[in-house]
């Protein structure tokens, strides 16, 4: 602290009212401007026990701000224009994502705004002493349920491969498993999403506080996302032990969470334990790098400006939203295919129904031909908007905990499709009544087949952002298959591709006439 006094005279505390006070105004005014925004992380703040620690963010952020207080009021506040340029770059991003109805990068590119607009009117030296607290705000953005997949397939891995080596024979398929005591299933709530984001969020915040050097900060960190991710995988195999041992008496009823809970409790404070042995909270913050002297000035003639350009630059893209959310939604005529190749429309063979929500038009039909069946549901979206997306995390398979049917495994596969290959998001699903299904999906945007929902994505919203069409289609194929015969299936279904494409295609022409 003393390194940093002397390389500079502490402000005269009048210098910090008009500048801060303009710095909160300006924030609460791009709050108000980006409010459907805010809104939405408030509202999975609300809806989710996972991301519910997203209320304290932004008090713990301004908590840490004022701890630093005395370090802070040593340094001159001036505008720095340099900033209305990472202003400008987090707003078109937001425009884009806004554009694609991509919540979570809409809602990073606000955060970044935000720090955006402190570092225009209080510059970079406040921004640079400030960082960790400003960068703590990046953790209100209700982010993760990417993950539950990938977690989940490491859980269903580690159980499996534990009761294995514990010597319980174990029939699996793909996140369910089978062992002699009772049959089991990965499920989200088993991925151990809501641990991870609970240990990063606190395990960061615990390194800031306790540490000084960068090294164990970053060690502690990466540590508060190895651990929880390990844990949550013992914890469940740990349940299945218990439950086979106690010969399905224990661990399957609401002990089951309990169990969960106390043993991730137990992992975590011994983290936070072994931690504190290194913890370095009685030392000093490294000194301040000197800023060099800036003169005085609080008059409103050298920040008033600053701040009014600063909510020019930042209100130019929800303006421009709002003008495209204006524009009438076009007409879009009846989906019909005709059937070639020799495929006919058939009676239904399986009551499964996909979860696509918001179509603008569904078709819905089965073919039959050689004593072959399949399943095309056509979802078509004429335009993106809220809750009527192409590409949305409610358009799934199968609904979790469906009673009729099971997800057993869902990828991106390469197939054979037209004499070349294709990638198709590929899915086995099985049902109550014994029936097995193997689908494909993709989705046809501006006449090309595109897979990668991110990539999807941004085409449809750069094409929404220069007014172009941002309409889309999902296929979807299923057909019975035979688990020891897969191989037919996906010849059914490569075969009905080849010969139903054109007339998918067809369809999307009328469209376009339309």
């Amino acid at each position: 602290m003393s390194a940093v006094s002397e390389a500079l005279p502490v402000a005269p505390r009048n210098i910090w009212l008009l500048p801060g006070g303009l710095t909160v105004g300006v924030l609460l005014l791009l709050a108000g401007m980006f409010w459907p925004t805010l809104r939405s992380m408030i509202e999975v703040w609300e809806r989710s026990e996972t991301f519910a620690h997203g209320y304290l963010i932004f008090p713990i952020s301004a908590w840490l701000i004022w701890r630093q207080r005395a370090t802070l009021a040593q340094i001159r506040p001036h505008p720095d224009p340099r900033g209305l340029i990472l202003l400008a770059v987090a707003g078109a991003g937001w425009l884009l994502a806004d554009a694609g109805s991509v919540n979570v990068v809409a809602q990073y590119a606000f955060i970044t705004m935000l720090i955006a607009a402190v570092w225009t009117l209080l510059g970079r030296a406040f921004v640079r002493a400030a960082l960790f607290p400003l960068m703590f705000l990046f953790f209100a953005v209700p982010v993760g349920e990417f993950l539950i997949q990938p977690l989940m397939g490491v859980t269903a891995d580690f159980t499996v491969a534990m009761l294995r080596l514990t010597g319980i024979p174990v029939y699996r398929e793909g996140t369910f498993f089978s062992i002699p005591s009772g049959d089991w299933s990965v499920v989200e709530a088993c991925s151990g999403l809501r641990y991870l984001i609970a240990s990063v969020t606190l395990g960061v915040l615990y390194a800031y506080l306790t540490y000084r050097s960068w090294k164990r900060r970053l060690l502690f960190s990466l540590a508060a996302i190895v651990v929880p991710v390990l844990a949550n995988s013992g914890r469940a195999y740990m349940i299945v032990m218990i439950a086979h041992l106690s010969d399905m008496k224990l661990a399957v009823g609401v002990d089951h969470l309990i169990y969960g809970w106390v043993f991730f409790g137990l992992v975590m404070l011994l983290l936070f334990w072994i931690g504190s042995m290194w913890r370095e909270d009685d030392q000093p913050e490294p000194a301040a790098t000197p800023v060099p002297a800036q003169p005085f000035s609080a008059t409103p003639r050298r920040w008033l400006p600053v701040a009014l350009l600063t909510l020019s630059v930042a209100g130019l893209w929800p303006a421009y939203a709002t003008w495209l959310d204006s524009r009438p939604l076009p007409e879009v005529p009846v989906l019909k295919v005709e059937a070639q190749g020799g495929w006919q429309p058939g009676a239904a063979f399986t009551t499964w129904v996909p979860h696509w929500v918001g179509a603008d038009r569904q078709l819905r039909r089965s073919y039959t031909q050689a004593g072959r069946n399949v399943l095309l549901q056509l979802d078509y979206y004429g335009t993106q908007r809220q809750g009527a997306e192409l590409i949305n995390s409610q358009n799934f398979m199968i609904r979790q905990k469906d009673p009729a049917w099971s997800n057993v495994g869902e990828h991106i596969a390469t197939v054979d499709m037209g004499g070349g290959p294709r990638q198709v998001r590929q899915a086995r699903l099985r049902g109550s009544n014994d029936q097995r299904l193997l689908v494909w999906q993709w989705n046809v945007i501006d006449g090309r087949p595109v897979v990668k929902d991110p990539l999807a994505k941004l085409m449809l919203a750069s094409e929404r952002v220069r007014m172009k069409r941002d309409d889309g289609l999902s296929v979807l194929i299923a057909t019975p298959y035979d688990e020891a015969e897969p191989e037919a299936a996906v010849a059914t279904l490569a075969r009905f591709a080849t010969d139903m494409e054109p007339a998918i295609g067809h369809s999307l022409d009328r469209i376009d006439g339309q």
